[in-house]
């Protein structure tokens, strides 16, 4: 039943949506754990690319907003390391418009890829797990919590047309591991740069002493080791099926 949706879905988006009716690669032979989504899901997030990469824009200027008390209390240069998941959508909007463009970029593949998965499966995990719903109001702590995961869904769209080169991968690597450095381990300049929490607020100053930033700081770099091992697998597959 899914599957016949699913072909109806995608005879939709490949008559009305813009550039939905051009070629899309064919889905690769990989296991579950790195391309768990349907066929057909795959196909139809990448019919509907231009309107991912507009959802993704949008998003990025709200994220942007979103972290303005965090840049007003930031040094300027350490601004690169704070708005984390906009940056991720910015990531994936490139991704998915050089693609459709045919100029796809390996590095900024891989940096969507790990920024999608990371941030997307890391924000509803401090949301649920760390600060709770706190003082933000009900319809935003819902928006937050699915619209990150929807970031971890479109990550795998990406491995239809990436190959997550080793190089590319140690791009992405390294900007997400010097992220976790700066935002909990060794901040440089004032405070940790990681998204502010209020379970971290105690008499109106951020205590990062307590178990919430040590949470928060090993959900972070367990997800950036469960993004390489993603990457490296799905490259390692695709070669295989190659041979």
């Amino acid at each position: 039943m899914s599957t016949r949706v699913g072909d109806r879905l995608n005879a939709l988006a490949s008559r009305y949506a813009p550039g939905g009716d051009e070629d899309v690669p064919d889905a690769a032979d990989l296991p579950w754990y790195v391309a768990p989504l349907p066929d057909w899901l795959e196909e139809f997030g990448l019919r509907l690319a231009w309107v991912v990469v507009l959802v993704n824009l949008a998003g990025t200027a709200f994220g942007f907003y979103y972290y303005g008390f965090q840049f007003s209390i930031t040094d300027p240069v350490m601004w690169p390391f704070v708005p984390d998941s906009p940056l991720a959508t910015l990531f994936i909007a490139g991704s998915l418009a050089l693609w459709k463009l045919d100029r796809h970029s390996e590095v900024v593949a891989a940096l969507a890829f790990f920024g999608c998965i990371k941030l997307g499966a890391w924000t509803p995990f401090v949301l649920l797990v760390v600060e709770g719903q706190g003082d933000t109001g009900w319809a935003m702590y819902q928006f937050l919590v699915w619209s990150h995961l929807a970031m971890v869904v479109q990550a795998f769209l990406l491995q239809r047309y990436a190959d997550f080169r080793v190089g590319a991968v140690a791009v992405a690597l390294a900007w997400y591991a010097a992220n976790d450095v700066v935002d909990y381990f060794v901040p440089v300049v004032g405070e940790p740069h990681h998204t502010v929490l209020e379970a971290e607020l105690v008499n109106g100053a951020f205590d990062h002493t307590l178990a919430a930033h040590d949470t928060a700081a090993a959900g972070a770099v367990v997800l950036t080791m469960a993004c390489t091992f993603l990457a490296l697998a799905t490259r390692a597959w695709k070669l295989k099926r190659a041979a």
